[in-house]
């Protein structure tokens, strides 16, 4: 019997060691399964975030491609070193406390009141002193356990600027939900991931994305006691092609020296666009009133691209009227009008008192003559003027554009672009709607960049381009992962003519020589354009947008610019005649220096 109950003691033993070993395997099993290949919300695995338990991290670059410009100026991403705390269990004696707070311009109190309260690193908010730009290879520590000098990269300069075409980013978890739900890659992506929000930020924002950042870790253990010999840890992702670099057509020192001269001239509402004369690329573009893209107000609209917003034009939509008047022979070069100062109906008059007597065509458009494009308004359909405008690219957008891009959407480079208008009911236009539309009222709206687009058009012989913002991307190595080529139409509506586009070329440089740009003939270039006034209401208030577009210069025309200052006191000096020739010297300054 002894026998036989030790006999039943052994196998149950064994039944109980298989039982234990097999609940073993399968909690082993769970927690290598939990650990190594279950990934959390943060796109990381149990295992990893219990090891970021006993490490204080900071983010030190957030992986995210960069924006350059025409010649490889990165325009994004600028790296600094900056002084960061971590939490740590004690703070530094007095004496360190004390020449920390020196360094960093405060006093040891504050500092100590900082930093004993910490849960995550802290940038300390010192700039003067510890700023400054690197080249990758310098290399800073400190002896003072919780403190160090670390390369922090930030997106964007922190001023304000008149840059809203690059846009910014902004935390969007309902983007990021619905990117982890389209695609099983984008599951590690974290809701506190910055996205593109506006401008090219926003058009290029697949391209941008990258695949991980850069972290520094400072080792603790579970009282946060720094872990000695350990010190700082810095991660990130080591990939030959990403992050991408995004190559603009921008000039980014044409584009800083634009910006400094509308702070300068008192621009206070409006834009500047500077584009390739020879294929529309956008060379420079400014709006204001200027805006930061670290603390973007959406109700103030700074953040709104004044460039791409269509305005009433005024007299600059004389050069369409007489392109129509032309095209359809409804007038020829060298007929004679009457100006008495006085259109007779409509209401309409000329800004010159007394009126300019018997004038020419050339004359009538050098002198921004209302009377004489009142006429040709009433002799030409509807139809007709539409037409004419769609050839030179006018009510339809103007910006680069491609129906399937690498990723198999569509892609439209220029965020918030606007089409404009030429008639808001054509049933309803009579003789009065045509002879105010002729000289830019009306219902008529055009944007900055369509207005200096159809000088690049004249100065193709009716060619209309589609200006780029961005001519390549490249992988991190340098080689090209896509090409944006340059982009030419031929609307269904045809081209105007090539004399037509000579012989307005030829009237917007007596504009300069002898009409409403006078004032240009003293410029460093010759140049030559066309000078507008249009009158809106703003808030109850009678206002003036004021333009000014043209080319120089003459005979050998590198840029075309178009200048629009916004919502000017009627009355008022012609601000935007005078920040044209600002432009063109500052443009002239730059080729002379090539």
């Amino acid at each position: 019997m002894a026998l036989i109950r030790k006999k039943r003691i052994f196998y149950i033993l064994i039944i109980f060691t298989l039982i234990f070993a097999i609940y073993a395997s399968r909690i082993g099993w769970i927690q290598y399964k939990a650990a190594f290949k279950a990934v959390t919300a943060s796109g990381q695995t149990i295992n990893e975030l219990a090891v970021r338990q006993r490490e204080e991290g900071i983010e030190l670059d957030s992986g995210r491609g960069q924006f350059s410009d025409r010649n490889g100026v990165l325009m994004t991403g600028i790296t600094r070193w900056e002084p960061v705390l971590f939490p740590v269990a004690k703070l530094p004696n007095e004496k360190t406390l004390d020449t920390l707070a020196s360094m960093l311009g405060t006093s040891r109190d504050k500092l100590q009141s900082t930093w004993s309260t910490l849960r995550v690193p802290y940038v300390w908010p010192y700039k003067e002193a510890l700023t400054k730009n690197v080249n990758g290879k310098e290399e800073r520590s400190s002896s003072t356990q919780g403190f160090e000098l670390m390369p922090y990269v930030y997106r964007y300069p922190e001023e304000e600027s008149g840059r809203q075409w690059l846009g910014f980013t902004s935390q969007r978890p309902d983007v990021i939900l619905k990117l982890r739900s389209q695609n099983k890659q984008n599951e590690n992506y974290s809701l506190s991931m910055q996205v593109g929000a506006a401008g090219l930020e926003k058009t290029f924002d697949n391209f941008l994305r990258g695949i991980g950042g850069t972290r520094a870790y400072y080792t603790v253990d579970g009282q946060k006691r720094p872990l000695t010999g350990i010190g700082i840890r810095v991660k990130g992702a080591n990939n030959r092609y990403y992050p991408l670099t995004i190559q603009t057509t921008i000039n980014n020192e044409i584009q800083g020296d634009l910006e400094q001269l509308a702070e300068k001239m008192g621009l206070k509402e409006g834009a500047i666009v500077v584009l390739d004369a020879k294929q529309g690329d956008v060379v420079a573009m400014v709006s204001r009133p200027f805006y930061d893209p670290y603390h973007v107000n959406m109700e103030d609209g700074s953040w709104s691209n004044k460039a791409v917003k269509a305005a009433v034009p005024g007299s600059i939509f004389k050069v369409v009227i007489a392109a129509a008047a032309l095209e359809e022979q409804v007038t020829n070069p060298n007929e004679v009008f009457h100006c008495s100062g006085h259109y007779g109906k409509y209401g309409l008059s000329c800004w010159k008192n007394g009126g300019h007597g018997d004038i020419s065509l050339s004359e009538g458009f050098a002198k921004s003559c209302n009377i004489v494009f009142a006429t040709l308004g009433e002799r030409l359909s509807v139809e007709s003027i539409n037409r004419t405008a769609h050839k030179l690219g006018l009510s339809r957008l103007n910006g680069w554009h491609a129906d399937v891009f690498l990723d198999g959407e569509a892609l439209s480079q220029i965020d918030q672009e606007e089409a404009g208008r030429i008639f808001y009911d054509t049933s309803k236009a009579d003789g009065g709607t045509l002879a105010q539309t002729a000289i830019g009222q009306r219902d008529v709206l055009m944007t900055p960049l369509q207005a200096a687009n159809l000088v690049v058009t004249l100065l193709n012989n009716g060619v209309v381009y589609s200006p780029r913002l961005v001519s390549t991307i490249h992988f991190k190595d340098g080689s090209t992962l896509a090409n944006l080529p340059i982009q030419s139409y031929l609307f269904r509506e045809g081209r105007i003519q090539p004399e037509t586009a000579n012989m307005l070329l030829g009237w917007m440089r007596q504009v300069v020589t002898d009409g409403t740009g006078r004032t240009l003939s003293s410029a460093k270039w010759p140049l030559a354009g066309k000078s507008g006034t249009a009158q809106v209401v703003k808030d109850g208030e009678h206002r003036n947008n004021q333009w000014f577009i043209g080319y120089g210069p003459v005979g050998k025309p590198k840029y075309a610019v178009a200048v629009l200052s916004q919502n000017r006191p009627v009355n008022s000096n012609h601000q935007a005649i005078q920040i044209f020739r600002g432009t063109m010297n500052i443009l002239e300054q730059h080729e002379q220096k090539k």
